[in-house]
């Protein structure tokens, strides 16, 4: 296994919680496995007449609590191991919100950025087809990650309806609004970690704290856009060009026209040029990982100055850097909290399907807050119970929930 593997940092994870959970093997070995693993290989035709064939996956973890439930990512670099952990992180973060889904995660090995609109269109139809026996609204609902997008998932809808032979919009969550997406969902993950953070805020007593978001893709720039109209102060952000910070503050109105109008961040004129890893290691309150996994290792950990990290990232922190960040005494919010906004707004785009309604924005940013504020408060109380640390509290309450359903289920 590589240096820094997900699937490998994922399973360290679980052992440390089923160690608390005193859990038997069996238990642990039904965990540790998902529960079905789909790779396809799919012929897709180029504009040039040219067929090419790709390689996809479709993992899913653990269906006890419910269908299986997690993105899609369409990436150069998607491997089978990163879509495992990927999918054993959806069951955790399901289950620490409590909603009733287990984990899956997906993805297609490509370089969108190489494709014409025609041919993603194409390239997304077949995925469709390669998986469409394994998905469906009550085994298993994909959604938009790494690189894929509403317009994807509405050709992806298009092409399942197609085989069912009626319209299905409940197959696939982070629609567009006309065929069944939720108000609010583009956004959702953001407003969920902005929710959890002031919770963690106010535990810590932090007063003007200062806060570093690295990634600006559609997560990272709608936290910083919410935190800094909430009136917080960010002063440094970035994306994969780099980063900018100003420890006076940034205008994050500014900077979403600077990287509309030049592609970067860094052409913000107001501030510092940083690197993505310089960002994580600036004299700062809080920093919020959302770009990548593996953003915090035992190589910089030692750095970090931050008093708090909320992950909105997947797996942005290794289990060797964990170590460290405890005993400098950091508060993490874990992924599976702090980024599970945007599941939960997929499940209320689901049931909105299921029961062909459409809900106001504001009703499903206040169902978000306080399903969010609950979540925080549950794994706060499990972090005191156990006298440990907030991720391995989340996963012990999320694995002791999918252990009740196991054995409810008797599987």
């Amino acid at each position: 296994m590589q240096q820094d593997n997900p699937y490998k940092n994922a399973l360290q994870q679980l052992h440390t919680a089923a160690d608390l959970l005193k859990l038997d093997k069996s238990m642990l070995d039904i965990l540790s496995h998902p529960k079905q693993e789909i790779t396809v290989t799919f012929p897709v035709r180029m504009d040039n007449g040219e067929i090419k064939v790709f390689t996809g996956y479709r993992i899913q973890h653990n269906n006890a609590r419910g269908p299986t439930k997690g993105g899609l990512r369409f990436h150069p670099e998607v491997h089978i191991d990163e879509v495992r952990a990927l999918s054993i992180w959806m069951t955790w973060k399901c289950a620490v919100v409590n909603i009733p889904y287990g984990g899956a995660k997906g993805g297609v090995v490509v370089d969108t950025k190489k494709l014409s609109e025609k041919e993603l269109e194409n390239l997304s139809r077949a995925f469709t087809q390669a998986i469409h026996t394994f998905i469906g609204p009550q085994i298993d609902i994909p959604a938009p990650d790494i690189a894929t997008n509403p317009k994807i998932m509405a050709w992806m809808v298009d092409e399942y309806s197609k085989i069912q032979g009626k319209f299905t919009p409940a197959v696939i969550t982070g629609k567009p609004l006309d065929i069944g997406g939720s108000e609010g969902r583009e956004f959702s993950t953001s407003w969920g970690g902005v929710f959890v953070l002031k919770e963690a805020i106010a535990k810590l007593g932090l007063l003007n704290p200062t806060i570093a978001v690295q990634g600006f893709g559609n997560v990272g720039s709608f936290a910083a856009k919410f935190l800094y109209e909430e009136g917080y102060k960010v002063v440094a952000v970035s994306d994969s060009g780099g980063g900018i910070y100003n420890p006076e503050g940034l205008n994050i109105h500014t900077i979403f026209e600077v990287k509309k109008k030049t592609g970067s961040v860094t052409n913000y004129p107001n501030g510092k040029k940083v690197t993505n890893e310089e960002l994580l290691e600036l004299p700062v309150e809080i920093i919020v990982p959302a770009a990548l996994e593996n953003q915090l290792t035992e190589r910089n950990a030692h750095n970090i100055k931050a008093r708090m990290i909320l992950e909105l990232a997947n797996g942005p922190t290794t289990p060797e850097a964990d170590g460290v960040l405890e005993k400098k005494n950091i508060l993490i919010v874990p992924d599976i909290l702090a980024n599970a906004g945007g599941v939960s707004v997929s499940y209320y785009e689901w049931l909105q399907n299921l029961k062909n309604e459409h809900w106001t924005e504001q009703k499903v940013l206040q169902r978000l807050e306080k399903l969010m504020k609950k979540a925080f408060d549950d794994v706060y109380k499990v972090k005191q119970e156990y006298n440990t640390t907030m991720r391995t509290a989340a996963l012990v309450l999320a694995v002791k929930r999918v252990v009740e359903d196991i054995k409810k289920k008797n599987f």
